[in-house]
C-alpha cells in the first residue's frame, strides 16, 4: 500500500518564507526517490506554520529519501528556524486525483 503522511511545522517568527524556500529547493530528486507527491503549504490561520503532505511509493521509500544528501542539507538548514513544534499523521494512502 502506498504510503502518506501529513506534517506541520512551526518557524521562528519571520522565518516561514525561508523554511519554505528551503523545503522547495529538495524536490528535484524526490520523483527518482519514489515520491508521486510533495506539497507545501502555509496556514491561513498564522504566519509560522507549514504544512507538507508527501505520497510515496513505500514507507521505506520514504525514510531512505532523508538520508539523501540534499535531504540532509536542507533539514540542517531549516532545522535552526523551526521551534520543534511539529505534527505528523502517517497514512495508507488508498487512492485519488493525482495517483
Amino acid at each position: 500500500m502506498t504510503y502518506g503522511c501529513i506534517v506541520s511545522m512551526k518557524t521562528q517568527s519571520g522565518s516561514r518564507d525561508e523554511v519554505v524556500s528551503i523545503l522547495l529547493s529538495a524536490v528535484d530528486g524526490l520523483r527518482a526517490a519514489g515520491c508521486d507527491i510533495y506539497v507545501v503549504g502555509l496556514s491561513d490561520d498564522d504566519d509560522v506554520t507549514i504544512w507538507v503532505t508527501e505520497v510515496w511509493r513505500t514507507k521505506e521509500h520514504h525514510d531512505a529519501s532523508l538520508t539523501l544528501p540534499e535531504a540532509r542539507v536542507a533539514i540542517s538548514k531549516a532545522m535552526p528556524m523551526l521551534t520543534g513544534e511539529f505534527t505528523k499523521q502517517e497514512l495508507s494512502v488508498v487512492g485519488g486525483l493525482g495517483l
